[in-house]
């Protein structure tokens, strides 16, 4: 290199010197981005890694080991050991037979509203030179399985004594499923089971079975099928309700669908889950997708505060002049707390900061405080924690790999922040969007037992049982006593009056 500069002039190497130091920054630079690149892969894969490992061993509480050692089981035991055994049970029963004497510190108080079935006890012997002078009453609670029965409707016919004119005949009460055999209280009974205990219809067609009561699975799907449809009526008048509504909540949660074109083949449809949070109403709506085309039937007209996680779906209505997005606060926090396998220090910081935020929250509700003095609070104590928040956040982000997951975290926050601090703008909003995925935690559970809905058609009765089930929960409704009432009342209720067989009604005591 030395002769070759010798050879040219200096000009010519000054030249040639530039260009090599040029040539070497960019391949410093290409080594520097590389660098970075792989530091990032190697944070990303890191978090996977770890992610991967709580998945695996965090939530598992028993494993079964396969030990090569442990020595077969014998079929039976020797006499001494027999022995041995008999004094540990005898000693086992006499101890807990002694424990369960000693004086009880007291137990919850028994339903006032249960039957009372009274046993009276006397002593044993002559007690005719003998006097009562009191009772002890000891109680306890007992169940007998559920009976079925034949309720048999005798209509009596009558004739004019002359023998000219029409006969009467008593009419027969409104029935659920008109020739049908199941009453009212067996369909209620069926519909709770499958939709509120998670008992598949197969399963209760053995406990029937053991009672002798043989139904084929057409027979009873059909019951559910004949059940929900009178229940349509009222879905639609709630949907045309919530649709009204200024501020709701919203998010999805997939169901699997048999699929008609392909045999054994399943379809991936979506409950999207709407709720109300000010009159606490849930409404389920089933769609096939999960496109923007599925919010069209609740959404397609909506105007006021719609709240949700950060799916785009969201964030394309939000866009809508009339509609101002309101995020959730607890996807925001979720991106931390994964960050913090990443960066432990900085996650728990921002973690620190939405603590303060919900204890704000926390003390607006332990005084049952009206909106506008939320709105209050939150605007002198939260705004204040929001504003250095934002700085640290911005900050920060500055000097963090964006592909990393504490990046990730970051950015989540900085793409949705306005978003994120509307919530001060009413104090009927919410901080999170954590009442609407309360209302959705039936369906995960429906989810474990039954695994799919038939077809599409029944995904969608799915959500209108759903949708008046969440509500009982909501206002605290027996959902066996209201589904019963209104199956049998709906058909003879006006169109005016079908809102009071709401469940939020029904609890107020004012049902059609």
């Amino acid at each position: 290199m030395g002769k070759d500069l010798e050879q040219l002039s200096k000009e010519e190497a000054i030249a040639h010197l530039k260009q090599e130091k040029a040539a070497l920054k960019k391949a410093n630079e290409d080594l520097i981005e590389e660098r970075k690149r792989l530091e990032e892969e190697k944070s990303y894969l890191t978090a996977q890694i770890k992610a991967l490992q709580r998945l695996i061993y965090g939530q598992k509480r028993e494993r079964f080991i396969n030990n090569t050692e442990q020595l077969p089981l014998p079929f039976g035991a020797h006499p001494e050991a027999e022995q041995e055994q008999q004094e540990v049970i005898q000693e086992k029963i006499t101890y807990t037979r002694t424990k369960h004497k000693k004086k009880h510190p007291g137990r919850a108080k028994l339903p006032t509203n249960l039957p009372v079935e009274e046993v009276e006890i006397h002593p044993e012997g002559d007690l005719s030179e003998m006097v009562c002078i009191g009772k002890e009453v000891t109680e306890e609670l007992e169940c007998e399985p559920a009976k079925f029965f034949i309720k048999r409707y005798i209509r009596y016919k009558y004739a004019p004594k002359t023998g000219e004119g029409a006969h009467k005949v008593a009419s027969l009460p409104e029935r659920v499923i008109d020739k049908g055999i199941p009453g009212v209280g067996l369909l209620t009974l069926i519909l709770i089971n499958k939709y509120v205990d998670h008992l598949p219809l197969y399963r209760q067609q053995q406990i029937f079975k053991r009672s002798g009561i043989r139904i084929t699975p057409s027979t009873i799907n059909n019951w559910v099928k004949r059940s929900i449809e009178k229940l349509e009526i009222l879905y639609e008048s709630l949907v045309t309700h919530i649709k009204n509504k200024g501020y709701l909540q919203a998010d999805e949660t997939p169901i699997k669908v048999l699929d008609s074109d392909k045999k054994n083949a399943t379809h991936q449809g979506y409950f999207w889950v709407y709720h109300d949070p000010i009159d606490q109403l849930v409404l389920f709506d089933y769609q096939p997708t999960r496109g923007y085309a599925a919010t069209k039937n609740i959404l397609g007209d909506f105007k006021g505060y719609l709240q949700s996680d950060g799916y785009a779906v969201y964030e394309k209505i939000a866009k809508k002049p009339a509609v101002t997005h309101i995020a959730c606060w607890a996807h925001a926090r979720r991106e931390f707390v994964r960050a913090k396998d990443n960066d432990l220090a900085r996650a728990e910081k921002a973690l620190t900061f939405i603590q303060q935020l919900y204890a704000i929250e926390r003390q607006a509700q332990e005084q049952q405080m009206t909106a506008d003095q939320r709105k209050a609070l939150r605007i002198e104590q939260a705004l204040p924690i929001l504003n250095q928040m934002g700085k640290w956040i911005s900050e920060e982000n500055k000097k963090t790999l964006p592909k990393s997951p504490i990046g990730k975290a970051f950015a989540y926050c900085i793409y949705r922040w306005k978003a994120l601090s509307d919530y001060l703008l009413d104090g009927n909003l919410e901080i999170d969007n954590n009442l609407t995925e309360n209302a959705i935690r039936p369906v995960a559970l429906g989810r474990k037992n039954y695994l799919f809905a038939g077809s599409h058609e029944a995904a969608q009765r799915s959500a209108i049982i759903y949708t008046f089930f969440a509500n009982c929960k909501k206002h605290e409704v027996d959902p066996y006593q209201w589904l019963r009432h209104t199956l049998q009342n709906i058909m003879n209720t006006s169109i005016q009056e079908l809102h009071m067989l709401f469940p939020q009604n029904f609890k107020q005591g004012k049902p059609a």
